[in-house]
This record gives C-alpha cells, structure tokens and sequence, in this order.
C-alpha cells in the first residue's frame, strides 16, 4: 500500500517474473540513492553489511535511519562484528529505540575488545573468528533493495581523507528483491546473529538515543541539495513523474547467498556455497567473461580453468588492483603468484592505476583510488553483482552474496564500465615482454603516449619488497 510499492507494482506490470535493474557506478548516487530510500521508507528497512563506520557518512545513514524509526519505520541492522568496535556506542545507542533492532554476526565474546583481547580470543577460537559474514543489502518496504559491493563509510562514498574505493551496486525492483529479503531473514534469524542486547556492557536507553539524534545533527556528513534532487529524479522508484519514467533494465534474476552456516568451521558442505553458481555460470560462456575484482587471488584450480577456458577460445579479461592501488599488499602478494599463468595462458590482466593522471579526486583529497567492484559479465548478456571476490577467503571462508540476472542492457552497462576502467589512462595492461620474458606493465604517460614499465608502477621499493616476502608464504587459503 505504500507509493513505492504501487510505482513497483506498475512499474513491473509488463515484465512478467522479471526483476529491474539500475546500476550505481557513481560513489555519491549510490550514497544519496541509500539516503532516499531511507527517507522514503513507510514500514521496513532491513540493512545488511560487513562494516558499518561511525565516520561522516556511517552518521549521515545512521540519522537518516534514527529519522525513519521516530516515523514508525521498523528497522533491521545486522553487522559483522569483526571491526563493529568503533561503532559501539552509536549502535547500541540505535537498538535502544523501540523501532531499532541491532544484530551482531559471529561476535567475539566481549564487546569492542581491546587488540589484545581479540588476538587472544583468534587463539583460542580462531576457525571460527576468521570466517566473517561479508554480504551487503538494503532492503526498502520489501519492494526495493540495493545490494552490491559497498559497504557504509567514508572510504565507500569519496568521503573524507581516506582512500576512495571504486564500486558497483544494483538498485533492483522486482521479484528478486523477495529473495533478498528472505535472505536476510536467513541470517538475521540464524544462530550467529545476536543482538547488542545480549551483552552485560550494552547498556543504552532513550536518553542516549536522543543525545546521538542531536550528535548525528552535528556530525553527519552535509548533503548537497542538489545531489539529493538528482537522485530523485534520476534513479528511484516514483523518482521520475509518469511521462518521464526512469529507464530500467530487465531480465530474469534471482538472489544467491552462502548459506549463514559456513562459517561453523566444521562444516565444509558444498551445498552452503554459492561458488559453483559462479563456476556455472562462468562455464557457460560462449565468447568473453570480464572479472572485476579488488581482491584476485584465483589458486591453482581456477587458474587452470581459466586458462583452459582462453585456450578454448574464450575471451578472458580480469580487472583487479595494482600493488600500488591495493589496500591489502597480502593479498597482493598472493595473486602475484597466479599472474604469470594466467597471462602466458591468454588470460588478459588489467591492474587500476591508484589514480588517474591529471585529474584530482572529487569530493576531498583522497590518498589514491582502489578497485572494490566485484562482477562477472558473461557473453555481455549474463552479470552477477555482489559482494564476493575471486579469491579463497571469498569462496570457503566468508559469507557472500549478489545478484545473478539474464540482462544485456544490465551486463552491456557493467561492460561499459569495464572498458572503461581498463583504459590505459586509468590501468596498468600486464603482459610479457617478447625479447626478455619477464613481465611488463603497459600504460600511457600524462600526455598519452604509450609507455612500457619493468617493475610494479607506482610502487615504493620497500612495498614491493614487502610483497616479494609475503609470496613466500603460504597462506592462499585464508586471502
């Protein structure tokens, strides 16, 4: 009965059992996207994600969140609590609103504990500590959900001094955002989700709740007018009046999650995964398969098999960071293994530069800008969207999810920014130099002239020493 849902409702009236999408490649429309859905909501806002900050824009959703619930909104917020430390006192102060429930996934035994605490805790209970919950949605009156690769903070929304990661999410109306909601209910009703409430040291009440409304007030990150106008008129439902409507892109889809269970380090099920989705999906192209991912670090399987799929004839393409754009050097490390392989295997990779030349960040200085975008595009005609990256702590480690759907028009524009990114102006081409044999990064310089680079661009020597180390370790299972 809401109007978000009668747009929906007639929005999908000639897509039978299809879902629509629009895709957010833009850091500040996915932000002001999330804050006007919240400012829209009439009955439900279920939220889901790895890491919630308490910086500017963590404040800026969490009042916008506060706003709905004194509206009579219920809201649902269920966060891994692998680094929910920093947030405590904003989170138990939220679940303290009679309309607010706050759930941790797979916490320690304490509240915010010190790194001592927490490395004694991995000691004693660390199979299960190291497998964390990394799924991320936004679920609006059940009838609108984002979900995709950013989580909520500075970093995700070119907020701030820290570094500005790149990303992709879905906007999806449709059938498949019932799946998403049904998702979230798996994890927010399972064993390993426990609310705030259940520790001794949680202690918030409706005065506290009213000090953090007018906290929020004064700490949360401004919002620009007419960014907010755009969104309305560019990219939610009911945004647009009815002789202009936002444009969709359709298809059948459906939602695919790990199942909550796999993180009880004893079970090693198969079924809980959705990693032999992907593989399917992966399999059944024809002609090219693009991978973005922040984080690659493929092993030995996968790297045969995507060689195997090159050899057959199969346009692979990755898209990944370069040490230098990297926030894990680690991981890293652990792809750099797998690189030679893949490219004398045909296998195309292509590293972000940690900025782009002659162009300044948008929106504050920022300390460069890292790939977090995790996407397959398969045939440009099937995509999948989420929060799972190419690499082992994804597949066997923690908990992910996304969204698979038959759409070109979605998968044509997730290609667009593929192309884009992988530019030389704006990334490094690896490959092999002929006359050597060791590996060389092509690139442009600032006024565009092809340029060939023999070490790892950008890089300070002491990181890449750094990672030469790293690679000898062997620690691939838990990257």
């Amino acid at each position: 009965g809401t109007p978000t849902a009668q747009y929906v409702a007639n929005t999908t009236a000639d897509h039978s059992n299809q879902s629509g999408f629009r895709l957010l490649s833009n850091n500040i429309d996915a932000l002001m996207s999330r804050v006007v859905l919240a400012d829209k909501a009439a009955k439900s806002i279920d939220l889901q994600y790895y890491i919630f900050d308490a910086d500017p824009t963590g404040k800026l959703v969490a009042q916008r969140l506060l706003a709905a619930a004194d509206r009579g909104v219920r809201v649902r917020l269920l966060v891994d609590d692998l680094d929910a430390g920093d947030a405590e006192h904003m989170l138990d102060a939220l679940d303290a609103h009679p309309n607010i429930q706050v759930r941790l996934f797979n916490p320690f035994h304490t509240r915010n504990p010190s790194i001592f605490s927490k490395i004694g805790q991995f000691i004693v209970d660390g199979p299960r500590l190291n497998r964390r919950m990394h799924n991320k949605s936004f679920i609006v009156d059940n009838t609108v959900a984002i979900v995709g690769g950013r989580n909520i903070g500075d970093a995700y929304f070119e907020g701030g001094n820290t570094q500005h990661f790149r990303d992709l999410d879905v906007i999806a109306i449709g059938p498949v955002v019932a799946e998403t909601s049904r998702a979230f209910d798996v994890y927010w009703n399972d064993n390993a989700s426990y609310p705030v409430k259940a520790f001794d040291t949680t202690k918030a009440n409706r005065n506290d709740v009213d000090h953090w409304r007018a906290r929020l007030q004064k700490e949360a990150r401004p919002l620009s007018e007419s960014e907010y106008a755009s969104v309305l008129i560019d990219a939610l439902p009911g945004g647009r009046n009815v002789d202009q409507p936002g444009q969709w892109f359709w298809g059948p889809a459906r939602l695919i999650a790990d199942n909550p269970q796999k993180v009880d380090d004893e079970n090693d099920d198969p079924s809980l995964l959705i990693q032999p989705k992907l593989d399917r999906m992966i399999g059944s192209a024809n002609k090219e398969v693009l991978l973005l991912s922040a984080y690659f670090v493929p092993g030995e399987e996968d790297t045969k098999y995507f060689v195997s799929l090159a050899k057959s004839g199969v346009k692979i393409r990755v898209l990944t960071n370069s040490l230098a754009a990297t926030d894990e050097p680690l991981v890293h490390a652990g792809y750099a293994r797998y690189r030679r392989e893949l490219i004398e295997g045909g296998v195309e990779i292509y590293e972000l530069r940690p900025q782009i030349p002659n162009q300044a960040p948008s929106h504050g200085a920022s300390s460069g800008v890292s790939l977090h975008a995790k996407c397959i595009i398969v045939d440009r005609e099937r995509i999948f969207i989420g929060s799972m990256n190419m690499d082992q702590r994804s597949k066997l480690l923690n908990t992910e999810m996304g969204i698979v759907a038959a759409s070109p028009d979605l998968a044509a524009a997730a290609a667009e920014y593929f192309d884009r990114a992988a530019r030389p102006r704006n990334a490094y081409r690896v490959t092999i130099d002929s006359k050597h044999g060791s590996l060389q990064w092509e690139t442009t310089d600032d006024q565009g002239n092809p340029q060939n680079l023999t070490h790892e661009p950008e890089a300070s020597i002491g990181r890449r020493l750094e990672v030469s180390l790293l690679r000898a370790l062997p620690i691939d299972g838990l990257l």
